[in-house]
């Protein structure tokens, strides 16, 4: 079995149950908590329920990647343009110690890095990447508790 992280997002509809739907077919061995975000690029379009997930798997990147490719076509994804809103969006974040680079896949996420909406639940289950929010001021987030009610101690990158 191979570790994998995942980071998904909902930005349409009911939010906290696109996550779920994907927390529960991907049956994560941790999570964590759920941040609201400002889009990025596309900014037209309504905030961000994010977390990132923590799994096992025996599938290969590239079948991990067609099962979230499923699980997002369950929730009518649609791929408008570039930054679109989307019910569900789920991306491979890291998965083992394995470098991929192709036209269809990058591991660790090529954008990783730049995105306090990853950066901040990832760190939440791998603390090492907290030092990585430092350098991403002006991406506000905010925390939500367990129950989707409202913020807690929300980490604010700068």
């Amino acid at each position: 079995m191979k570790r994998a992280y995942l980071g998904l997002g909902s930005n349409l509809g009911d939010r906290a149950a696109h996550l779920q739907f994907a927390l529960e077919a991907l049956r994560p061995v941790r999570v964590s908590p759920f941040y609201e975000t400002a889009p990025l690029g596309y900014l037209e379009q309504a905030a961000f329920l994010n977390c990132v997930c923590e799994v096992e798997t025996a599938l290969s990147p590239w079948a991990l990647l067609g099962e979230i490719h499923r699980l997002e076509n369950l929730r009518q994804r649609e791929r408008p343009f570039p930054n679109a809103p989307r019910t569900l969006d789920i991306d491979i974040l890291l998965y083992s110690n394995f470098i991929v680079r192709s036209p269809r896949l990058t591991i660790p996420h090529p954008r990783l890095t730049e995105r306090a909406f990853v950066l901040a639940p990832l760190a939440d289950l791998l603390p090492a990447y907290r030092p990585l929010l430092e350098g991403l001021s002006g991406q506000e987030i905010r925390r939500i508790d367990a129950t989707g009610a409202g913020p807690s101690a929300p980490p604010r990158p700068r």
